[in-house]
């Protein structure tokens, strides 16, 4: 037993020694010089920072919704583009990139548009971001009007309200910028990792590291079907909230 219980050690940390030494970091077990924990390859992808950075995808420029088409067939998309942005034409349907992705940095910026003060809470300038085209980031005009906590612009939609309510006054343009980590599966439907998100609202974060539960439902739980990549989607509410400067960069 004592001489099976040796060899098995050995093997173990023959095993460990030699991940060890395959390691990209060539990590020493004891290290006694500096250079002994550095590593300088592969180098670091330089990326030129600006307002759009160098690596980045741009969903929308201003100029056309060639990137775009309908959520529901796939026809192209009918929202209105002039002056620089999109905005939503009622009743024309939710629009979704041609394009799916799985985990990315999201930069949108978005409009609620000058309406009557008869409308109030969720028929106030709502519309919502939809990471992979189920999980919505609430759009709405949450500036001196009140909704449900978790309906609120920068909610996980009837799931995580927002931490703090920054929305802009109505007519002033919001920021998102959104970190979004698609879900894992497991090979017969089950949950591996679930999704996370980090929403950053007009430079302030609102939803920090957030478990998305699933699906954000109008009605009932979240749903957890199992899915691949999937488009960024944006929302027909009925109300003519604008959209510009999109872009994404996988991660």
């Amino acid at each position: 037993m004592k001489k099976t219980l040796f060899a098995i050690s050995a093997l173990l940390l023959g095993s460990a020694t030699l991940t060890l030494a395959q390691d990209h970091r060539h990590v020493k077990v004891n290290p006694t010089n500096p250079n002994d924990t550095e590593y300088w390859e592969p180098s670091i992808t330089v990326v030129t920072p600006g307002a759009i950075p160098s690596d980045a995808i741009v969903l929308f420029d201003g100029k056309n919704l060639d990137n775009w088409e309908s959520a529901k067939d796939g026809s192209p998309a009918a929202w209105k583009v002039a002056d620089g942005k999109m905005t939503v034409v009622g009743g024309k349907g939710n629009i979704s990139t041609k394009e799916k992705f799985t985990n990315y940095q999201l930069h949108i910026e978005w409009q609620s548009p000058i309406e009557p003060e008869t409308l109030k809470s969720q028929g106030k300038g709502n519309s919502g971001v939809f990471m992979q085209g189920m999980y919505e980031v609430q759009v709405m005009n949450s500036y001196q009007n009140p909704t449900y906590r978790n309906g609120q612009a920068g909610a996980i939609y009837k799931q995580t309200p927002p931490l703090v309510n920054a929305t802009s006054k109505m007519g002033d343009w919001n920021t998102y910028d959104i970190i979004y980590t698609a879900p894992v599966f497991t090979t017969n439907g089950g949950i591996e990792t679930p999704a996370f998100v980090t929403v950053i609202h007009n430079g302030i974060v609102v939803q920090n590291h957030t478990k998305i539960q699933g699906t954000t439902e109008y009605i009932g739980q979240p749903l957890n079907p199992v899915h691949g990549p999937g488009p960024i989607s944006l929302q027909d509410h009925g109300n003519a909230v604008s959209f510009r400067n999109i872009w994404l960069r996988k991660m």
